[in-house]
């Protein structure tokens, strides 16, 4: 990846920040930009991507509230890592001063500048982490010694500083698990995939370094080990920290770890999948009322419970003084929304709870408009701790390089992502 030059612009498409690292891109090419991204009649039409031929750079934005960031370049460069590049660039900014809109661009242009310098070098990315970056970049210039900088910039293990020390050595591993999934009006599950993310929260002294086994089927045919609970894992996205040449060799997953709180890789299951909550919907309408009989059931393991389920029924647009009769949970009548909310604290494995609910319909009505409503589907949320829908186990968590006594911990969630039920 190659980047020309880096812009931070305004709405209108003036340009705020600057900083042209090659100089084979005019700093008047912004111009260009405006014609084929700002001034247009459509702005949804926008691409984030835009190749201007007679001119030959190319450019990539996005847009952060009422800024735009823009990458230029005259390379075959990866567009991808041009955007991720961008998006790092507001994650730092957003860790120095909390939002990232033309205000706060003017307001610290000086930071700005110097995150710049930094994290590109000649239009290659250079360091990334914001707690390196803090080290020397400051809202408080006068506090910093710049003459050297932080060891971690120069060292190889650029994410991680030296010489950290904490009085209680842990690590916290979460497998958190999104469920999409779409069921038809007859019960069939059209679409179902699982988004998985691990998270890792390092409070570890020193530089050790970590070793993770999931129970991953490249991972058991690399050892010659044959797993029937082995799960497949698609769209594997790591973070920095881990070693892709031992992942490709060994598929394990060996990283020295930043401190603190970072994701440390991320996956996606397209897999067939029981839906954890199962809701069915029976709507009479009759000529002054309307009546709904709403049926939930969960279908997860033994001993797990469902907790926060939030079963989200669309109702007609006209309707009025609403009644409700249910044995667990609370119900309410979203009026701005035209839904009623079915609120769920605690839902126990095998369970099944039944809601009603009355509302009174006005004598004149339109009929399209109430025959479109019983078209939108019903919206699930929950969460489920102790849980992994994918099936995904993590088999071992080690620490090595360390001289101290370190615990680790592994946490299963599985929450909702997109869980839709249509009603017809």
């Amino acid at each position: 990846m190659v980047a020309s030059a880096v812009f931070i612009l305004d709405s209108r498409g003036k340009a705020l920040i600057s900083r042209n690292f090659r100089g084979d891109v005019p700093m008047n090419c912004v111009g260009e930009f405006r014609r084929v991204a700002i001034d247009v009649a459509d702005a949804h039409s926008v691409k984030p991507l835009n190749r201007i031929e007679e001119k030959g750079y190319t450019f990539v934005h996005i847009r952060q509230e009422d800024v735009y960031l823009l990458a230029v370049t005259r390379r075959n460069a990866n567009a991808a890592t041009l955007i991720a590049f961008l998006y790092k660039l507001v994650e730092v900014m957003t860790v120095y001063f909390k939002r990232v809109n033309e205000e706060a661009v003017k307001d610290n242009f000086v930071i700005v500048y110097e995150l710049l310098d930094e994290m590109m070098d000649f239009g290659y990315p250079q360091v990334s982490e914001p707690r390196v970056l803090k080290e020397y970049i400051t809202q408080e210039s006068h506090i910093k010694d710049y003459a050297r900088p932080p060891p971690a910039v120069t060292n190889a293990v650029s994410w991680r500083s030296e010489g950290i020390k904490h009085a209680r050595n842990e690590i916290f591993l979460d497998v958190i698990e999104k469920l999409n999934i779409l069921i038809s009006g007859s019960g069939n599950v059209l679409r179902s995939e699982v988004h998985g993310s691990m998270r890792v929260k390092s409070y570890l002294s020193g530089m050790p370094t970590c070793k993770l086994g999931l129970n991953d089927k490249l991972q058991f045919d690399s050892t010659g080990m044959r797993a029937s609970h082995a799960v497949e894992l698609e769209d594997i996205k790591f973070h920095q920290c881990v070693r892709l040449n031992e992942f490709e060799q060994t598929k394990n997953i060996l990283f020295i770890p930043p401190d603190g709180e970072f994701e440390l890789m991320s996956y996606r299951l397209n897999t067939q999948v029981r839906p954890i909550i199962w809701v069915d919907a029976v709507i009479e309408q009759r000529v002054s009322r309307v009546d709904y009989l709403v049926k939930a059931r969960t279908q997860i393991p033994p001993g797990t419970v469902a907790r926060d389920v939030k079963i989200i029924v669309p109702v007609l647009p006209d309707v009025s003084s609403p009644e409700f009769r249910n044995k667990s949970g609370r119900v309410k009548y979203n009026a701005a929304n035209d839904t009623l909310e079915w609120h769920i604290r605690k839902f126990k494995a095998d369970t099944e709870l039944d809601m009603r609910g009355w509302f009174c319909l006005p004598s004149v009505g339109e009929d399209a408009q109430r025959d479109a409503s019983t078209r939108r589907p019903i919206q699930v949320q929950f969460e489920v701790p102790y849980y992994a829908i994918s099936g995904t186990q993590v088999r071992y968590l080690k620490i090595t390089n360390i001289d101290y006594p370190a615990l680790p911990w592994v946490r299963y969630v599985t929450q909702a992502g997109d869980y839709t039920i249509r009603l017809v």
